[in-house]
């Protein structure tokens, strides 16, 4: 019998226990909290306050948020991590994180311009989606043993 593979990853490697699984995705909720609590803060004050075009301060709060996940998740909320290149876990994360931004900016812009929320209310929408994805991204490809 073959082991099933998704995006070239086995994903019997994610057969963890339901506790540790459960404990790894709470720590990543809260770690994203906070680094969503940069990224949309630093978002809505460059539109609100600095008259920054809400497409363009997306990126600039992404890039904050981005680099607090990181820290967060490879000190605090993984135990296995499948790189032991930092550089290179830290290039995939980002690249992870750029199609995680991508969604962001689609969702956002959808919801601004099709749907009439106000800015605050898209980025919300946005973050819950993109969490599912980083999460199930980083944890299948960066965060499970071989």
């Amino acid at each position: 019998m073959t082991a099933r593979r998704l995006l070239g990853v086995d994903v019997s490697l994610l057969r963890l226990a339901p506790r540790e699984l459960l404990r790894e995705g709470y720590r990543y909720l809260l770690a994203s909290a906070i680094a969503l609590a940069a990224d949309a803060g630093i978002y809505i004050a460059l539109i609100r306050v600095g008259g920054v075009y809400y497409l363009m301060s997306a990126p600039i709060g992404f890039a904050v948020g981005v680099t607090i996940i990181y820290l967060l998740s490879t000190r605090w909320v993984f135990r296995e991590r499948r790189l032991s290149n930092a550089r290179k876990e830290f290039v995939i994360f980002v690249v992870i994180g750029i199609l995680g931004l991508l969604l962001n900016e689609l969702i956002i812009f959808i919801g601004v311009e099709r749907v009439a929320l106000s800015y605050e209310l898209a980025k919300l929408a946005s973050a819950g989606i993109v969490f599912g994805f980083n999460f199930s991204a980083r944890k299948l490809l960066l965060f499970t043993r071989l």
